[in-house]
């Protein structure tokens, strides 16, 4: 049975990741961690930037990202499907993330109404200098980003797929967005740069400011 079970392991470079991530957990169970590290190096800057991009700080979602991890190994022996692992690191990262926002935000709150409380000498209401961006800033923003999103829906799926993948990480693995999407690692670079060009030229077609069509 062991011999058969290793037979089917490929080459790193020639297997997904979702499956390397299944064969860590065999192997962790068997007493044979190696190959979870090599998983938990791997993931771990792109569990870092799923936790950030849910508006989380870098120390915190340092903390998140271990605690993910922390959870993975406690229910190592109760993991019915192996092969789910992937998606389920990614689920706990992101839920994590958004309980990290909240508990931050909980904190912010009563900060305020700590700050924001009657003058003990006057009775009257301190006036706590708001950090939120200007209303018309807000709406200019938001006018950017629907024009950005509707525009980006024109692109190729394979663009879109790609540029979502690079936008992860100021240095993105290409490796790993290889191998989730099925591009040559040496495409990726000119791919993205064409997608970006078509981006560029839709963004003009449809009127945008020179913000956008200068990114």
């Amino acid at each position: 049975m062991a011999e058969s079970r290793h037979e089917t392991v490929r080459d790193p470079g020639e297997v997904s990741l979702g499956d390397r991530a299944a064969h860590a957990v065999l192997e962790y169970r068997e007493g044979r961690p190696a190959a979870l590290e090599e998983v938990v190096r791997e993931m771990t800057p792109l569990l870092w930037h799923t936790v950030r991009a849910q508006g989380v700080d870098p120390q915190a979602a340092d903390d998140v990202v271990q605690d993910t991890w922390v959870a993975l190994v406690r229910h190592m022996d109760t993991i019915a499907e192996p092969h789910a692992v992937l998606k389920w690191l990614l689920v706990t990262a992101r839920r994590g993330a958004w309980e990290a926002v909240r508990r931050r935000r909980r904190d912010e709150q009563h900060r305020t109404e700590l700050h924001d409380g009657p003058d003990p000498e006057t009775g009257a209401h301190r006036e706590v200098p708001s950090s939120d961006p200007a209303p018309d800033a807000v709406v200019a923003t938001n006018d950017r980003d629907r024009t950005l999103w509707t525009v980006f829906q024109d692109l190729p799926a394979r663009c879109r797929e790609l540029l979502r993948l690079v936008s992860l990480a100021d240095r993105p693995d290409y490796k790993y967005i290889s191998e989730a999407i099925g591009m040559p690692v040496g495409s990726i670079g000119a791919t993205r740069g064409r997608c970006l060009a078509k981006l560029r030229t839709l963004l003009d077609e449809s009127g945008a400011d020179d913000t956008w069509r200068h990114a």
